[in-house]
């Protein structure tokens, strides 16, 4: 039986639908809950650090108003270090869904679901774009004709496989302790291991959100030369990436502030708490695959080589930032599943790395 997704509807559209002319964009239902949802971080932060201060003022050797700033700069740095990946990712997807012709990513990819796959998870070696770029591109793959395991499939390994990810890690580590082979296979297998979970799932659409769907359904009926399409297509992608990368990034400076960085060093020394805390701190710390090596390099008289890999590997894929963008298209029943399943697979990748490097 073949499967019925967003992007194959694309692919039946372009090829004969009849254009209904009352479709319009889905209306930016996000953007009323998202200021409220960044007014409650931020009113939550302050909350947090004012009761720290009042209750626990030894856990934290800095005075209040510099972890406030602190956490300000966080947020802002890993929001501009991240914009412009997004609009590169925004611009790929636009080549994808407007300029790329009809019927040329089905020609191209293996026929066999595992196959198709099994590429998809190498093509971020083709596309210099950290994880928050892949997003919009992934998107834009769905609406030309991909299910929602294939760009999983591709979300998942391009952070890793990026061959700037690559020549960085290397450059921090180099082959020592296996950590930049064992980022590179464990990337590349949990990537295939999502993609073939979801392969499974009766009814694909279901893992997406309905805005998502709605977006698919106006996209493929959108009128017009390339060039206004392109326009349309860009404003949509953005309006839809942007709240959850500002959230992303205000969630990220404040985890920041609020977690003692002590608290994770202390244990630094430990095969197995080591990359419990590792994976942890990659999930709050938000920092982009095209550097995080040389951050993970900071840990590594530290922390067992374990741990770092567990970072390295955990991070690119579901760190705070990425889970919001990830929510614009998946649902959270399929992001806490893929969440799940990264934190198992980095924790055990860990232990196996400490066991025989």
């Amino acid at each position: 039986m073949t499967l019925t997704t967003p992007g194959r509807r694309a692919t039946a559209a372009r090829e004969g639908a009849e254009t209904p002319h009352a479709l319009r964009a889905p209306k930016p239902r996000l953007s009323g809950r998202t200021a409220l949802i960044g007014a409650a971080i931020g009113a939550a932060v302050v909350a947090v650090l004012v009761a720290i201060d009042v209750f626990a003022p030894h856990l934290f050797s800095a005075r209040l108003p510099n972890r406030l700033q602190d956490g300000l700069t966080l947020s802002l740095s890993v929001l501009f270090e991240a914009l412009p990946f997004v609009i590169l990712g925004v611009l790929l997807s636009i080549v994808v869904q407007v300029w790329l012709p009809a019927g040329v990513i089905e020609r191209i990819l293996p026929k066999r679901g595992w196959a198709r796959r099994a590429v998809l998870s190498l093509l971020g070696m083709l596309i210099p774009v950290c994880e928050c770029g892949n997003v919009p591109f992934a998107r834009g793959l769905m609406m030309r004709g991909l299910g929602p395991a294939e760009a999983l499939t591709f979300l998942m390994a391009a952070p890793i496989v990026n061959p700037i990810v690559i020549l960085t890690t290397h450059a921090a580590f180099g082959f020592d302790g296996g950590i930049l082979v064992a980022r590179l296979v464990g990337g590349y297998l949990v990537a295939n291991l999502i993609g073939w979970v979801y392969s499974r799932h009766p009814d694909p659409d279901a893992l997406l959100t309905a805005r998502f769907r709605d977006t698919c359904e106006v996209v493929v009926h959108e009128e017009g030369s390339g060039v206004r399409r392109s326009l349309a297509q860009f404003l949509i992608e953005l309006r839809a990436v942007m709240p959850a990368l500002i959230v992303g990034s205000a969630l990220a400076g404040a985890v920041q502030v609020l977690v003692p960085r002590d608290v994770l060093l202390a244990i630094g020394s430990n095969p197995l708490l080591s990359v419990v805390a590792m994976i942890a701190l990659a999930i709050s710390v938000a920092i982009c695959s095209n550097i995080d090596s040389f951050f993970a390099l900071s840990f590594a008289s530290t922390f067992s080589p374990g741990a770092i890999v567990a970072f390295l590997l955990v991070g690119p894929l579901v760190d705070i930032k990425m889970m919001a963008l990830l929510r614009t298209t998946f649902t959270a029943r399929t992001l806490a599943g893929i969440v799940g399943i990264v934190i198992l697979f980095g924790f055990a990748l860990g232990i196996g790395v400490n066991v025989f490097a």
